[in-house]
């Protein structure tokens, strides 16, 4: 008897196997510069078509094995993390860090209506984004720096108690006004 299939709530499941085109796009980057990157990490021979190191580890496949080089296809998840190594970015994790980059500056504008404080947010902020978001900021001119995790929190000794959430200082200061 065959199992049913698990339910995919949100978004559907994520192919395996990219064109160049359908791979770079993931990383905001045109199939020629995708290509270029593959190239530079010795996956791709001058013509094209995938390296024998590429197809014996699994990196790379020939839907034809006698079809012009186009038809390589790529492993996702495996030729992204060779992308991430040359300091590219997945499209959606970019646009977070400049999210973040941007909020981090509004605060640092002071403004009186927010009653939290930058190195406040900087706290919420998910640890293998703050890397990226100095980054950013630093290269918008900002001298904000985001403290590491481990500069943020330290195990070994007592949390203290947590302060309400932005939300709810922002939310509490408006129903007093």
């Amino acid at each position: 008897m065959a199992q049913p299939s698990p339910l995919h709530h949100g978004s559907p499941p994520q192919p395996e196997w990219l064109s160049l085109t359908e791979l770079g796009r993931l990383y905001g980057i045109s199939a020629v510069l995708c290509g270029r990157q593959l190239s530079a990490a010795g996956l791709r021979q001058d013509n094209g078509a995938p390296t024998a190191h590429a197809l014996g580890h699994g990196l790379a496949l020939l839907a034809h094995p006698r079809a012009h080089h186009r038809s390589a296809l790529w492993h996702r998840q495996a030729c992204g993390t060779i992308l991430e190594r040359q300091g590219l970015q997945p499209v959606a994790q970019n646009r977070l860090v400049q999210l973040w980059a941007d909020l981090l500056e509004a605060l640092l504008s002071d403004s009186g209506a927010i009653s939290t404080s930058p190195e406040e947010m900087a706290a919420e902020m998910p640890s293998e984004l703050v890397g990226s978001v100095n980054l950013e900021l630093r290269q918008r001119g900002s001298g904000f720096t985001v403290a590491s995790p481990r500069r943020r929190s330290q195990p070994n000794r007592a949390q203290p108690s947590r302060k309400p959430s932005a939300c709810l200082r922002a939310r509490s200061s408006i129903s007093r006004s």
